[in-house]
């Protein structure tokens, strides 16, 4: 198998995404799509060290002692590929740069694909979670002020 990284996220002075020159022509048509899912790489915690992390203690304060890998957002997992929802503030296409509002990524973190939020296939209006995650915002807009200290431990 074989990845090819598409671009880089910098987030030194603002949030943005650089696609590489090859795939700048994919951006065509993206506009007027206000949230893209991006599928990123873990590169800084990319090691066989953590990808053998199978389980992880209590991540949450409301969680179970133990967890498995798969039932958390953590970057450390047997392939660290990461998910952000990001908002579209701009597309420079020229550059080949997405402006956003935030991205949870490092800086220099490689982009392994881009794709349109579609609310008909990435929504789901029923959907069940643990009860140790009562009191999560409910979308990623409520995210922002969201006191996440309070949900995790560290």
């Amino acid at each position: 198998m074989e990845l090819k990284l598409i671009g880089k996220i910098n987030n030194k002075h603002s949030f943005e995404i650089k696609i590489d020159e090859t795939y700048k022509e994919a951006l065509t048509g993206i506009n007027g799509f206000s949230h893209l899912l991006v599928l990123w790489w873990a590169d800084q915690v990319d090691n066989l060290e953590c990808r053998k992390i199978t389980t992880v203690e209590k991540p949450y304060k409301k969680g179970p002692d133990n967890i498995g890998i798969f039932a958390t957002r953590s970057p450390l997992r047997p392939n660290p590929i990461c998910m952000s929802i990001i908002d579209v503030k701009g597309i420079d296409y020229d550059q080949g740069i997405i402006y956003t509002s935030y991205i949870d990524a490092e800086d220099g973190t490689p982009i392994l694909d881009i794709k349109p939020y579609y609310p008909c296939s990435d929504v789901v209006r029923e959907a069940a979670l643990p009860e140790w995650c009562e009191g999560l915002p409910s979308c990623i807009e409520d995210s922002a002020d969201f006191d996440w200290s309070n949900y995790f431990n560290f």
